[in-house]
């Protein structure tokens, strides 16, 4: 059965994660989270340590625009590079999950593409990075990181997408995962399913960042 290639893009602690490895189980495709880090690290020759961290630096960051390769090309746009290459890669290869990393932006020249973004509450995410996470490092103040940690990720994504983090403009689905995880997978699972099949050329040009 033919899916589409689904991207996930959430607010942290709000089970996107999660939510996609049940997708990812029940339509038995691969799921690309932090392998695409590992794979891109491999690939250019830059730490996987230091991809993970320049996802969270904004490019305008002082220290990361004055450091530049003999490209000119500063490293923070060498860590988008790489792994919007990673990203074109493995979606020649058949349907998968990508969970973050600007994939809904790398792809967007898809038409096979399910974007989807999820969010919940506040008070479920400080809940499930607490009680499910068991994240350390957090502070004392579980509200101001969670902001932090959503300010990274949309100035990460701001930097190189065509729309805003989290603009509805930008995704086919939006859902709120204090519904239950199940039932937010199960929404995305029976969408890919009955998902229109429509042709297209997977070459570079079709998926170009």
């Amino acid at each position: 059965m033919k899916y589409p290639v689904i991207t996930i893009a959430r607010e942290h602690g709000s089970g996107g994660r999660i939510i996609a490895q049940k997708i990812g189980k029940a339509l038995d495709i691969p799921v690309y989270d932090k392998t695409i880090i590992d794979i891109a690290a491999q690939e250019s020759g830059l730490s996987p340590d230091f991809i993970a961290d320049a996802e969270k630096r904004r490019t305008s960051t002082f220290l990361y625009n004055l450091y530049l390769s003999s490209t000119n090309v500063s490293i923070i746009d060498q860590v988008y590079l790489a792994q919007a290459h990673v990203i074109q890669q493995v979606v020649q290869e058949g349907p998968c999950v990508i969970v973050g990393r600007c994939g809904d932006h790398v792809l967007r020249k898809m038409k096979n593409l399910l974007r989807v973004f999820v969010y919940a509450p506040k008070e479920e995410r400080i809940r499930r990075i607490v009680e499910e996470y068991k994240e350390e490092g957090t502070g004392s103040n579980l509200s101001a990181y969670l902001d932090k940690c959503d300010k990274q990720r949309s100035s990460y994504y701001n930097a190189f997408a065509d729309f805003r983090w989290g603009d509805h403009r930008n995704y086919n689905l939006m859902l709120d995962s204090s519904i239950g995880i199940d039932l937010s997978a199960d929404i995305i699972i029976e969408t890919a399913k009955r998902w229109e099949w429509k042709e297209e050329d997977l070459s570079a040009e079709g998926g170009a960042p």
